[in-house]
C-alpha cells in the first residue's frame, strides 16, 4: 500500500495488474481508503464492463423533468470535488481497466490524466472547460490477458505505473497459517499450488492466485473451493491437454491423502 501511494504521488495513476486472484482489488481499495483517510465522499468505485461508455464514466444524457439534461458520470464528480478541496486526496478505483474501450470511456480526458498535463484546460461533450486536479489519483485493476490489453498498455503505459500483482506462495502460506490449517494438509496445498503455477508459465490462463484460497481451513472448505472454483479453471486451461488436466485433478487429490512414512508401510524400523 505505501509502494501504491508513493507511486499515485509520482505518477497520478497506478495500475495493479495480474490474474484473478492475486489480491489486485483488495489492495487498490486499501490504498484509496488510506490516501483519502477512509473518508468515503472523497473515494469513487467503478468497475469497467464491456459495454461501459464515455456516457457512464464521464458525461450523458439523462431524463428530467424538463426533457434531457447533461449528467455528470463518477470521473467528473469526483474531479470537481477534487478541484474545490485542493488540500486533500481523492481517489478514483477502477476495477477491471482492460473490460472496457479506455479511449472511448475517458474521451477527451485520456490525455489530461497524465501527471505532466494536469492542471491543463480542456473541454468535454457539453462544451464545459474543465481540469484534472493533481490531487486526484487513479487506481485500477486488470488482468494482462483480457482482450483489451493491448489497447490499455497504449493508452497508459506512459502515463500511469504499473505493478505486477502475481501468484504468491509466501502470502499463501501466511494466509494459511492465520486459517489455522493443520501443517500436512498445508503442504499439500502449497505443493498444488506451485504445480499448477509452474505450468502458468506457458499457458497464462492456469494461473491461480493465492486469494483463491482466504476460506481454506480444513479438507471440507478446500473441496468446497475445488469443486465450485478451481475445477472449472483447471479445465479452462487446458480443455486441450486432457493429460494434464487429469494430472493437476489427480494432484489435487493427493492433497488429501498423506502417505505413510516407509517404515511404517514395511514394518521395519
Amino acid at each position: 500500500m505505501q509502494e501504491i501511494a508513493r507511486l499515485a504521488s509520482i505518477y497520478g495513476g497506478v495500475i495493479l495488474t495480474g490474474p484473478p486472484g492475486t489480491s489486485k482489488s483488495f489492495f487498490a481499495h486499501s490504498a484509496a481508503q488510506a490516501l483519502t483517510g477512509g473518508d468515503k465522499k472523497r473515494c469513487a468505485f467503478v468497475q469497467f464492463h464491456a459495454s461501459y461508455q464515455y456516457e457512464d464514466f464521464m458525461l450523458g444524457l439523462s431524463p428530467n423533468q424538463g426533457g434531457f439534461g447533461f449528467k455528470k458520470g463518477p470521473f467528473l464528480r469526483l474531479a470537481d470535488a477534487a478541484d474545490k478541496d485542493r488540500g486533500n486526496t481523492y481517489a478514483l478505483v477502477i476495477d477491471e481497466l482492460s473490460r472496457a474501450d479506455v479511449g472511448r470511456v475517458f474521451g477527451e480526458a485520456l490525455t489530461y490524466v497524465e501527471r505532466s498535463k494536469r492542471e491543463l484546460p480542456f473541454t468535454i461533450a457539453n462544451g464545459e472547460e474543465i481540469r484534472v486536479p493533481s490531487n486526484l489519483v487513479i487506481l485500477a485493476t486488470m488482468n494482462p490477458f483480457d482482450r483489451g490489453v493491448d489497447e490499455v498498455d497504449a493508452a497508459f503505459e506512459r502515463r500511469f505505473a504499473k505493478v505486477s500483482m502475481d501468484p504468491d506462495k509466501a502470502v499463501l502460506l501466511e494466509m494459511l497459517d492465520d486459517n489455522g490449517m493443520e501443517e500436512k494438509l498445508k503442504a499439500g496445498v502449497v505443493r498444488w499450488f506451485g504445480r499448477i503455477n509452474g505450468h502458468a508459465r506457458k499457458n497464462p490462463a492456469a494461473a491461480v492466485g493465492h486469494a483463491y484460497f482466504s476460506t481454506a481451513t480444513d479438507e471440507a472448505s478446500l473441496w468446497d473451493i475445488w469443486e465450485y472454483q478451481l475445477k472449472y479453471l483447471v479445465q479452462r486451461a487446458f480443455r486441450r491437454d486432457e493429460n494434464t488436466r487429469a494430472d493437476l485433478e489427480t494432484a489435487w487429490a493427493h492433497v488429501f491423502s498423506v502417505p505413510e512414512p516407509v517404515a511404517a508401510q514395511t514394518g521395519q524400523p
